[in-house]
Order: C-alpha cells, then structure tokens, then sequence
C-alpha cells in the first residue's frame, strides 16, 4: 500500500489558511442619486470631540479599541498616526483607493453623506485589505456631514491635504448657501488644515469654479499655489481624473477646472 505524501496535506492545511479573495462590490448595486441634501438631519453618528473618536473600527491597524470594546484585527496599542488627508463628498472612493499607495504611511478618510455610496465604499476597501494584505489598511470612509460636523472629528491643524473634487455645483442662486466652499466653511477648514496643507478643488462647471477661487481668494488664510508648482505634486494626477465624476468628464471631453490653495500662517 502506498504511503500518501506528508507534503500534500501540509499544502492542504497551508491553502486553508490562506483567505479566499474577495470580490468587490458592483456599483450598479449601490446607485443613489447624485447629490444629498445637506441641510436635512440625516440621522449621523458623530463624537462629541476628536477625543472622543474611534478610530479602531476604521483604521484597526493603528487605532485601538477605545472603552474595552474589541474590534476584530485591532492592536493593542495606537501607532501614533493621526489622518492627516481628508476627501470630503467622496463619492465612490476612486481618490482614496488611487492616494493610498501613492502615500502609504499617511492615514487619510473619505466623508460621504449618501448611505449606499457610503457602503460601497466600505466594502470596496474591506476586500482591497483582504486581497492586498498589508496595503489599504491606511484608507477609510465615515458616513458624514462635513459641513456639520468637521471640528468633531479633527483637532486643530490635524490635517495636512483637503480635497473637494466635482462638488455639487447648486445652481440655483438660493441654493448656494449650500455649496462647500463658503466664507464660514472655509474658516472650518483654516482651522483643521495645518499651515503648509492644500486645499485641492476642481469642477467640470466653470460657473463653480470661479465661485470656489473668488472664496479662496479672498480668505485671509489661503494662498493660490501658482500651476507651474502644481507639476511636481503626486497628487495632482489623481485630482484630476481617480474619481468616477473625473473619468465621465474625461470620456465627454470637458473641461477640468483645478486650483489648489496652501493654509498659510495666521501671521503671513
């Protein structure tokens, strides 16, 4: 009688030890309608402070578990890292996915107030972390309001880079309180973003656009960064066409409207 190999059942054991490789998700089975309603309460769960944040549930591999609640995959202890890029109305993550090997060591979060967008999002990340171990673990997505909520979840000159990409552009004159880039929202945002950190806006609506720059522009704490240094920023690419709103307009042959701002000193 043969003996059967000792090997074929240590390979045996070894492939069932390996995670089978997951799908990722449809988008046609999370479409939603394009834009939300910022002003209606949307039920959102958010911390009292930045203090008060868990960061496990999003980032396990640098956060632990606050309270004694376990977290599956969660250390025991916080690497240090704090997010440091924030993509605000997300969308469907094609920003993040693209920036979190580009910048692998940096922790950064998507904000999407849409529920199924949200979801999508979240499970398109779960398999890139199953499918890719030890990549995407730095990438996340929180079902939120930043216009709302932003100063609850970061401290003060906790970000280093803000993207708002192919924002709802609200037509309409008495809809353009709700736009993101306002004279009150744009205070907000000075208070998160470090001195040095870039706010990143590009709009296919021209009409956006300069609405955005006239803001900017006026703001004493946000400087224009002249295109010609915009060359050598990494991010700048994916800016322009990571997002599914930049590739549509990219396959319609439109036009991309960029410009970019750092936060500078309040002493400068």
């Amino acid at each position: 009688m043969e003996n059967t190999p000792t090997v074929a059942a240590g390979e045996k054991r070894q492939a069932e030890e390996i995670p089978a490789e997951v799908r990722l998700p449809q988008k046609k089975y999370f479409r939603q309608r394009a834009h939300a309603n910022v002003f209606s309460d949307h039920h959102l769960d958010y911390p009292v402070s930045p203090a008060h944040m868990d960061w496990s549930k999003n980032f396990p591999k640098h956060f632990a578990p606050k309270d004694g609640e376990v977290v599956e995959g969660a250390v025991a202890v916080d690497s240090g890292k704090k997010v440091e890029f924030a993509d605000i109305g997300c969308g469907y993550g094609g920003l993040l996915v693209a920036l979190s090997t580009v910048f692998p060591e940096t922790l950064m979060l998507g904000m999407e107030i849409r529920v199924k967008v949200e979801e999508y999002v979240n499970q398109k990340i779960l398999a890139l972390r199953n499918n890719h171990p030890g990549s995407y673990d730095n990438v996340s997505i929180l079902r939120m309001n930043a216009m709302k909520f932003l100063p609850n979840f970061f401290e003060k000159h906790q970000l280093s880079k803000m993207f708002f990409l192919f924002p709802d552009p609200h037509f309409k004159k008495r809809k353009h309180k709700a736009r993101i880039i306002t004279p009150t929202l744009l205070s907000e945002y000075a208070y998160v973003l470090r001195p040095g950190g870039i706010i990143y806006t590009i709009s296919d609506v021209k009409d956006l656009h300069l609405w955005m720059v006239k803001h900017l522009d006026a703001h004493p704490l946000f400087a224009r960064i002249p295109d010609e240094e915009l060359v050598d920023d990494p991010a700048v690419e994916h800016v322009r066409n990571a997002t599914e709103e930049g590739q549509k307009v990219e396959r319609n042959k439109g036009d991309k409207y960029l410009a970019c701002y750092r936060r500078i000193t309040d002493e400068d």
